[in-house]
């Protein structure tokens, strides 16, 4: 019976782009690989296929930003593949800021095996440790992005992961069962359980969510986010609905924000089992110590939107911020006027602007980011 309504569970949850929408193939020029069917390929994505723990192996791509402290690890919605997403990823690589990889679910794309819950968390901790170990990306160097459904792969390893610098959900479930019925408790053959996990989650979360969700009701979105132990100010996207949340300007506009925020944090290291905070000056080391044992006293905890606004008025913090600020100011100034961020970068000019990235999505208007709508509809 549970093998039974697992699997009808797994038939509900993934809806594959079938056909792919690329296939793979290797540079003789290069000894790249490469992807085929996707046009204006840039040399600073890598494409790569990772083995998983349980026998599958999958697509990755990584791409590259020389200016970036962070990195992204991404896992996209139901009925898209990296074909369909390649443009979106490099482009929000480039107005972020930030190096980005993102996979392909088994049984996605060029992907073996065939999806499952189980093989989705394996997937997304072989994209982790390719980070690790192929990039020398550090844990706490890291910040994972979950859409729709990847919000469940993204939670699964957020809880492992204790030095982990944020999380983002875009259009987040509660759990697979929740989407289709307002349950009001968890049971066994329920996947992607968010709802129990998002409370063991230590880092800065985000949560953007459209009000108008006709898949993934916002109601989701908001109980998740007044779950989290440390709240970011979220992003209630008024009229915004499951597919198109990419196309308003604050989408772009709140995440440069929390991306700037979170790199401001000082690093959490580990010793024995407890957290300590290291800081660049004693004020700072202070200041952390005093919030760390707040936060094992407190249940209710300050967002980090919060503290972030009294720390921009703390003058001592201004020097330590000027780059990030000149950076910051940069990439509006690039927004607004489409220009390119500097002199070198010509052949990118029709790519540093704000409606480049709404176009992308749009011409993945087949809801890249669906999440089992075909089972609501039924039912």
């Amino acid at each position: 019976m549970g093998s039974a309504t697992s699997s009808m569970a797994a038939k509900f949850a993934f809806f594959p782009p079938d056909p792919p929408s690329y296939s793979i193939y290797v540079d003789v020029s290069t000894g790249k690989m490469r992807m085929s069917d996707v046009v204006h390929q840039r040399e600073d994505v890598d494409v790569l296929k990772l083995s998983t723990k349980r026998g599958n192996e999958i697509v990755a791509m990584y791409v590259k930003n020389p200016s970036a402290s962070m990195t992204v690890l991404y896992s996209h919605g139901n009925a898209a593949d990296l074909g369909q997403m390649y443009h979106i990823f490099t482009e929000l690589s480039l107005h972020l800021g930030v190096n980005l990889m993102g996979y392909d679910y088994s049984g996605y794309g060029q992907s073996s095996g065939k999806a499952s819950e189980q093989d989705t968390y394996a997937d997304v901790e072989a994209a982790y440790k390719c980070l690790e170990e192929t990039y020398g990306v550090k844990e706490e160097d890291i910040i994972l992005y979950g859409q729709s459904v990847g919000s469940g792969p993204t939670l699964e390893l957020a809880i492992h992961l204790p030095r982990l610098r944020a999380v983002i959900l875009h259009s987040p479930i509660l759990s697979g069962l929740r989407v289709m019925y307002p349950v009001k408790r968890t049971f066994w053959f329920d996947i992607y359980k968010n709802i129990d996990k998002i409370p063991l989650v230590n880092c800065p979360v985000l949560v953007i969510h459209g009000t108008e969700d006709e898949v993934v009701d916002f109601s989701h979105g908001k109980q998740l986010w007044e779950l989290c132990k440390e709240k970011y100010e979220p992003l209630w996207l008024k009229g915004g609905n499951h597919c198109n949340l990419e196309l308003y300007p604050e989408y772009l506009k709140h995440l440069r924000k929390f991306i700037t925020a979170v790199e401001k944090l000082p690093r959490l290291q580990f010793e024995s089992g407890e957290i300590s905070e290291q800081s660049e000056n004693s004020s700072s080391a202070t200041e952390q110590k005093s919030r760390a044992s707040t936060d094992y006293r407190e249940k209710s905890r300050p967002s980090i939107g919060q503290r972030e606004k009294s720390r921009l008025s703390t003058d001592n913090r201004e020097k330590s911020r000027t780059s990030t600020d000149k950076r910051e100011k940069s990439r509006r100034s690039m927004d607004r006027s489409g220009k390119a961020r500097n002199s070198t970068d010509q052949s990118e000019r029709a790519r540093n602007s704000f409606d480049r990235l709404g176009d992308m999505v749009r011409s993945v208007g087949l809801c890249n980011v669906d999440c089992l709508k075909q089972t609501a509809l039924e039912a």
